[in-house]
């Protein structure tokens, strides 16, 4: 949806979706429930080392911070934001290269889609090692959502408590306003979310001849605002805040499970320990 105008084809065409509920129906119809998963081994190699280099890039500067502070010295709100944005912007540059592969094999049709090393290869070949890092001056950009979700979720939580007269949030209320302070973010963020993957995207063989390479992220949301206007820069945005819903919610409900399995473990592993001492 974020890669194509409606105003490229028409509605019976099946790479052009009208809405989440078109997308679905269409991809399912042409390639079948396969075809929701396009991409998923990229996709969780990239998920997987974002998310280990973030908190490797920062442990990393928190830590470098923390030495030159005065011992016991408390880290402002914007010194963790900073150090959040740094680091997300570290991780960027090292796994960007995974999320454009993804891109590609997302949005390519069946038959011309590779795979994982087969696309990374075909990138390498047509557009030189620096292919891999298409998107990356609007990626760097993105790093403010994080630091947009925060902010907008303690001005929420504050109103919240005050509204119900509550001197702290039960898990119910934590969710929903993280998941509304997430969806804030993203309308805020979503056009150069938007620009990023149109700048990630190759087109197909049938589109390649009528289609004009992206200079930049502004290029992007130049023309898609002279195609469609402002609405344009949001296409596909109801998907976007939906899968970022539901991630969140399987996030804090994986997150619980895995809690409590793992100090059940280390309780038996330390019961079995005494046992061979004893």
């Amino acid at each position: 949806m974020q890669v194509r105008s409606k105003s490229d084809a028409d509605s019976s065409d099946p790479n052009v979706y009208l809405s989440t509920t078109d997308a679905v129906q269409k991809i399912i119809k042409s390639e079948g429930i396969s075809g929701l998963y396009a991409g998923i081994l990229s996709g969780l190699l990239g998920t997987a080392s974002q998310n280990f280099a973030y908190f490797y890039w920062y442990t990393f500067l928190r830590s470098g911070y923390i030495s030159k502070q005065p011992a016991g010295a408390a880290i402002s709100t914007i010194m963790e934001l900073l150090i959040g944005a740094g680091a997300g912007a570290l991780a960027q540059i090292f796994t960007i290269p995974v999320a454009v592969v993804t891109t590609r094999q997302q949005t390519m049709p069946l038959g011309e889609r590779l795979d994982l090393k087969s696309t990374a290869m075909e990138i390498v070949q047509e557009e030189g090692w620096t292919g891999l890092w298409k998107g990356l001056k609007p990626s760097l950009v993105l790093v403010i959502n994080p630091a947009i979700t925060y902010g907008m979720y303690s001005r929420i939580q504050e109103l919240v408590l005050k509204a119900f007269r509550r001197k702290d949030m039960t898990p119910g209320l934590v969710f929903l306003v993280g998941a509304l302070a997430k969806t804030l973010a993203t309308v805020v963020t979503y056009p150069y979310i938007m620009a990023k993957v149109r700048l990630q995207w190759k087109p197909s063989k049938k589109d390649a001849e009528t289609h004009k390479p992206y200079t930049g992220a502004i290029d992007v949301l130049r023309r898609v605002f002279e195609k469609e206007g402002i609405k344009g820069w949001y296409t596909g945005m109801q998907a976007q805040i939906t899968k970022a819903v539901i991630s969140q919610a399987l996030l804090f409900m994986v997150k619980d499970q895995l809690e409590k399995y793992t100090i059940l473990l280390f309780a038996l592993l330390a019961r079995q320990k005494h046992s061979k001492v004893m």
